[in-house]
């Protein structure tokens, strides 16, 4: 199995404890090792085929906003703990921007998270949010300015919990949205919009 980069530094403590534990009780090994093994089945990260056209969802998860800003939609997807929380790259383009904000850890289904702490990635051809959750503290972004990215391609992680939402090209509007709020997506392959021309 696949991991994201950095599962083996939360994964390595459980298991490195999982010996001296046993001297205390065998339960205590038993809930170590599961709990290592739960850390990298969240930080798994799973080959994807994207289908030919539109633009791909960004994360696992479920759909959790869909709304107009300005002249421009945005579409947010939900990550529980469950969910992989690798993210990827919504449409091919050139990264022109890779910006942190510091916040607020709020859960991010609620409308608080507006508020979280962030990774802004702007592509040439649309933009991206990272946003942490309540127990997100950490987004790992993967790119830098100046990079290319394929349609699909991975671009980071954030770590237990999360949101990551697409604004897409001014060129889109609210009917080329192709998901409804409480749909489940997954990252590089549900198409969130796609414009018949």
């Amino acid at each position: 199995m696949e991991v994201a980069p950095g599962a083996w530094r939360y994964a390595a403590p459980p298991f490195l404890l999982a010996g001296p534990l046993g001297l205390l009780s065998p339960l205590a090994t038993l809930a170590a090792l599961a709990l290592g093994g739960a850390v990298l089945l969240f930080f798994r990260d799973p080959d994807r085929s994207p289908p030919s056209d539109g633009v791909l969802s960004p994360a696992d998860g479920r759909v959790s906003v869909i709304r107009e800003e300005g002249n421009r939609v945005r579409v947010g997807v939900f990550m529980n703990v469950t969910d992989v929380h690798v993210n990827r790259a919504p449409l091919s383009g050139r990264v022109e921007s890779v910006e942190h904000e510091p916040g607020t850890h709020r859960p991010a289904f609620s409308k608080e998270s507006d508020n979280n702490e962030k990774v802004h990635i702007g592509l040439s051809t649309c933009d991206l949010t990272l946003i942490a959750g309540a127990f997100a503290r950490r987004i790992h972004p993967y790119v830098e300015s100046g990079d290319e990215l394929a349609r699909g391609e991975r671009l980071g992680h954030i770590a237990f919990g999360s949101r990551a939402d697409v604004l897409l090209p001014a060129s889109f509007d609210a009917a080329d949205v192709e998901v409804r709020n409480g749909q489940r997506v997954r990252a590089g392959e549900t198409v969130l919009a796609r414009r018949d021309d």
